[in-house]
């Protein structure tokens, strides 16, 4: 059964009983780019960026600006669609802000983050002319001091703050924590106040906190705001510093699973802006400039992953439990860690059989040589046999942006689809890229 609020806006069935996206049938796409395929649907990613930057318009009084966050998924032609839709950019790497620039992305638009940025990528930042660089710890702030000594126009920074603020989300993507890797301790501001102040080639900015992934009640998101507003006012008062920009991040959830809720975007915008602004008021402070950064609520939905059932086998009793067969499909973790990782549920469907009805309920396990390689579990579907083609939606997001080369494994192709035709934007690794990198023995 095909879940319009999982599957891409354009997804339909065609007569065939073909799953069909951005106009192209899955079966065609499949046979002439073969699988594990991954397919993004330009209309979806594009109207999730407009609404983005629709809601901010309608509910903030004050300058606003959304930033993609690439780490959700990132290549030269998706960093284009970002730009195009007037969004900024935010970059955690070098070879992310490599790919952004590349790409065409004006450096004053992008935002550099990390917890770990080395020298080289601090320098390769500053030498870009990048908007902002988010500092995310004492020792970084003193580096970067160090390498902004005697510029003539100073580099503008954000701190990132921990809130100590517990998102409703898995451990491993919650953020906002005291004992999170990231961010800067609240304890700390004074010192680090201190220190712009005998940094002349740095120039504060504003404030970012980010409280994790994957939150469908965003109340924790208005109280993190709160905390931030807190530390404005209080380097106001304390050093006669001005934020001009509040970033609360991102985080907002995307439904993986039917039962699932859709977060209301417009209503979540509004509902930050509202913070900021009550916020701002109650604390005499000027609106600053508000900047989000969501990165999986406009990619995820946007993404289908194709494989093909390589070879089924059934369970046998003791291990059965709901499920009566192994579907082997020729993709897995290491194209889609998230399901080993995080214990991340899917929907699926058989892309060249998208209106027959479920008859049975099976695991999807992957081709890698991990027992916890299995990407579904206890999905009811039809009887699939080998050949049959795989459908994974919400598959955008943090899946290719993670993939590896796990038992010498090509990665998958990437292709865009928007009106009847397919554009390749990623290909297909090749076992001579395996190599690329290797020196044989002499």
């Amino acid at each position: 059964m095909l879940h319009a609020h999982l599957w891409p806006d354009t997804a339909t069935v065609n007569a065939a009983g073909h799953l069909v996206i951005g106009g192209c049938d899955l079966a065609e796409l499949a046979q002439d780019y073969g699988t594990p395929l991954y397919l993004l649907d330009e209309q979806t990613f594009r109207d999730s960026c407009r609404r983005y930057r629709a809601a901010l318009a309608r509910h903030y009084r004050g300058p606003g600006s959304v930033h993609y966050a690439g780490k959700a998924l990132l290549n030269t032609a998706v960093a284009q669609l970002a730009c195009a839709e007037g969004l900024g950019l935010d970059v955690v790497s070098g070879g992310e802000l490599f790919v952004a620039l590349r790409a065409g992305v004006p450096a004053a638009r992008i935002h550099l983050h990390g917890n770990a940025k080395s020298r080289a990528e601090l320098e390769q930042a500053l030498a870009a002319g990048v908007g902002k660089i988010m500092i995310d710890s004492l020792d970084e702030l003193d580096l970067l001091a160090l390498l902004t000594a005697g510029r003539a126009a100073p580099q503008p920074v954000m701190l990132r703050l921990t809130p100590d603020i517990a998102a409703d989300t898995h451990a491993h993507i919650q953020t906002g924590r005291a004992a999170s890797k990231f961010g800067l301790p609240l304890d700390a501001l004074d010192a680090v106040a201190g220190r712009l102040a005998s940094a002349p080639g740095l120039r504060l900015a504003g404030l970012h906190a980010h409280i994790g992934s994957q939150i469908f009640d965003h109340s924790a998101i208005e109280l993190a705001i709160g905390v931030l507003l807190d530390c404005a006012a209080r380097l106001r008062d304390r050093h006669g510093l001005v934020v001009h920009a509040l970033s609360p991040g991102g985080g907002l959830a995307v439904p993986y699973m039917p039962d699932q809720p859709q977060p209301d975007l417009a209503a979540y915008v509004a509902a930050i802006s509202a913070a900021v602004a009550a916020g701002c008021a109650a604390r005499g402070l000027e609106l600053p400039e508000l900047v989000i950064e969501p990165g999986r609520s406009i990619v995820a939905r946007a993404g289908v992953a194709v494989y093909q059932v390589i070879a089924t086998k059934p369970l046998a009793p003791e291990r059965a439990g709901a499920a009566t067969r192994y579907l082997h499909i020729d993709g897995g973790m290491a194209d889609n860690l998230r399901p080993a990782l995080y214990g991340a549920r899917y929907s699926a469907l058989l892309a060249n059989r998208a209106a027959a009805p479920a008859e049975e309920i099976v695991h999807v396990s992957g081709r890698f040589c991990e027992s916890g390689d299995v990407l579904l579990r206890d999905i009811d579907l039809p009887a699939a046999r080998p050949g049959d083609l795989l459908a994974l939606a919400v598959a955008g997001a943090y899946t290719l942006s993670m993939a590896s080369n796990y038992n010498q494994v090509p990665r998958p192709a990437l292709v865009l689809v928007a009106g009847g035709a397919a554009r390749l934007i990623q290909r297909r690794e090749t076992y001579a890229d395996l190599v690329a990198r290797d020196l044989l023995l002499a």
